[in-house]
């Protein structure tokens, strides 16, 4: 069986940037037997830490998608984070909007594999982890890697988001 569109995307994209995991391997979306909508039930499944799970969240950062990407121990405190990054308007996007922006949709959106670079912030709590998971392009998809790993295939920044 093919795997999803997406899935290839975001494998092609670790792949491509040579992304690594906990142990120094190459990173590998994994595909679990159930979709995984939110963070907890992310971790269940891997039997890991919610902390451990990077949520990718889609904002709309004065008309400009911005991905945070956050420990699931956590919730993003927006006005504190708009604010440090100066814009006058944060809140989290629409499905519509984050399709657009990712080809992905919410549950599924993935660090990396977008049609374009988004501008990216990267929780500092997750650095507390040897190694973490992120969606994999669609619900039910996941891989493994680091906080290091993680800043640098994405270009992003570190942040305090909660």
């Amino acid at each position: 069986m093919q795997p999803h569109p997406n899935v290839r995307a975001v494998q092609d994209a670790l792949t491509a940037a040579g992304t690594l995991d906990g142990a120094g391997e190459p990173s590998t979306v994994r595909l679990l037997p159930d979709a995984v909508h939110t963070a907890a039930a992310a971790a269940e499944a891997l039997g890991v830490e919610v902390g451990q799970i990077a949520n990718s969240l889609i904002f709309d950062a004065d008309d400009a998608p911005l991905l945070v990407l956050t420990s699931g121990a956590h919730r993003v405190d927006t006005a504190g984070l708009a604010a440090s990054i100066g814009v006058t308007r944060l809140r989290r996007a629409t499905p519509d909007f984050v399709r657009t922006h990712t080809g992905q949709p919410i549950g599924g959106v993935a660090p990396l594999g977008h049609p374009r670079a988004l501008r990216t912030l990267v929780d500092t709590a997750l650095a507390a982890y040897p190694e973490i998971w992120a969606a994999g392009g669609v619900p039910q998809a996941v891989f493994p890697t680091t906080y290091t790993e993680l800043l640098r295939v994405t270009a992003g920044t570190p942040a305090e988001v909660a």
